[in-house]
């Protein structure tokens, strides 16, 4: 559903020489995979310095940063979040301002969600809200599903406990500048399961003295990957085998990689591992699709001989967004002219976020990148420069909802 069609949020021209562009070009140069982000918070921490928030907390849930922006009266305190990690991605792309660190580059977009939540400090400095507090929250381990556990639980977070908590994510595919917000689940959860079988080597032309994890491997790929989109034809169960199925809209299971033994023609292999990433946008949904896939595992390690251990990581809980905060994101898009787009399901992606959201009211919401942009994750993606104004008149508008801002 699209509410008013047509129109996206005025682009603002913004030179090279600008300091929201330059600061995300900067973070692009120099990125930071998950837990390693340091770097990249004192570059964050420097700027915003500049800018004379009343307090800067410094490792918050690790690298994390809080700046702190004091209304002039007592009143709610919001906060903006933003990412501060990149990925283990080669960027392709020739740029002037290309990564520096080899195999590691900004293909998600946290490069600009920083830059565009840094970009409401110099707005600040001049205009402190009516009332109440702003918090800008740079956070790390996004990709890795860590970070925000992390926060929620570190003592400057829980001090300075917001009453609502927003974020945004580029999302290409979505015309430029379009607000894609949905009044429940945003994002689905997901688990990263690692299926990990030991049996016993042979040689290969006596299999039958060993104990194989092959043909075990072979049934948990063919099973689990039969968990797909309601849209997808369903395959036949293996002979013998029931599928754990779901009747969830958006639950899946992708297998990402396995493995059999060593490279060694002569050795029947001893060892096998299969990993999957499990999704749904329900919660409960989720850990009844985990539970089953692990029982799965242990029975087909129990039918051949095999020993199993099992590994859940990478744990995203479903981000589900607040009603009334999901209704503010709306106003301040239809008082700056945005088209907003409300998905009928959610999305199939997973986003830490949704640590933030059991805890406080909050929402998570999507800002169109275009809809000749690169997939994210792709090593020829790189932010739009145009999205950083648009981004930061959207969070100052929902200061100016929530708090009161003073005229310009």
């Amino acid at each position: 559903m699209t509410e008013n069609p047509g129109r996206a949020i005025p682009v603002r021209p913004r030179g090279d020489d600008d300091e929201q562009v330059e600061l995300r070009r900067e973070l692009h140069r120099y990125p930071d995979l998950s837990n390693q982000e340091g770097a990249t918070a004192a570059r964050l921490r420097g700027y915003l310095e500049r800018h004379r928030p009343d307090r800067i907390v410094t490792g918050v849930g690790g690298s994390g940063l809080l700046a702190v922006f004091r209304g002039e009266s007592p009143g709610p305190r919001i906060a903006f979040r933003a990412e501060l990690d990149a990925l283990p991605i080669e960027e392709s792309l020739d740029l002037e301002y290309g990564s520096t660190v080899p195999g590691v580059s900004h293909k998600c977009g946290h490069d600009g969600h920083m830059a565009i939540v840094a970009g409401l400090a110099p707005i600040l400095a001049r205009r402190r809200p009516l009332r109440g507090e702003v918090l800008l929250l740079f956070q790390p381990a996004e990709e890795t599903g860590e970070g925000a556990a992390r926060v929620v639980q570190a003592p400057a977070f829980t001090e300075l406990a917001p009453d609502r908590i927003y974020a945004l994510h580029n999302l290409p595919g979505f015309s430029l500048g379009t607000v894609v917000v949905r009044r429940d689940v945003f994002a689905s959860g997901s688990i990263g399961l690692d299926i990990r079988l030991y049996g016993v080597t042979s040689h290969a032309a006596e299999p039958e003295r060993g104990v194989s994890p092959a043909r075990a491997v072979a049934k948990l790929i063919e099973t689990i990957s039969t968990i797909g989109p309601p849209e997808s034809a369903p395959l036949e169960d293996p002979p013998g085998m029931s599928t754990p199925k779901s009747s969830v809209p958006g639950t899946l299971a992708t297998v990402i990689h396995a493995r059999v033994g060593d490279p060694a023609f002569g050795v029947t292999p001893g060892y096998g591992e299969v990993l999957a990433t499990l999704r749904s946008p329900d919660s409960g949904e989720l850990a009844r699709l985990t539970d089953r896939i692990e029982t799965l595992a242990r029975n087909v390690a129990a039918e051949r001989g095999l020993r199993v251990e099992l590994e859940r990581t990478e744990e995203f809980h479903a981000t589900t967004n607040d009603p009334e905060c999901a209704e503010v994101v709306r106003r301040a898009a239809q008082s700056l002219g945005s088209e907003v787009n409300v998905p009928e399901q959610p999305f199939r992606w997973s986003e830490d976020f949704g640590r933030f959201t059991e805890v406080g009211a909050g929402v998570l919401f999507g800002l169109g990148s275009g809809t000749d942009q690169p997939a994210l994750h792709r090593p020829e993606y790189d932010f739009p420069d145009e999205l950083l104004a648009l981004g930061t008149s959207l969070f100052l508008e929902i200061v100016s909802i929530e708090l009161g801002l003073p005229l310009a």
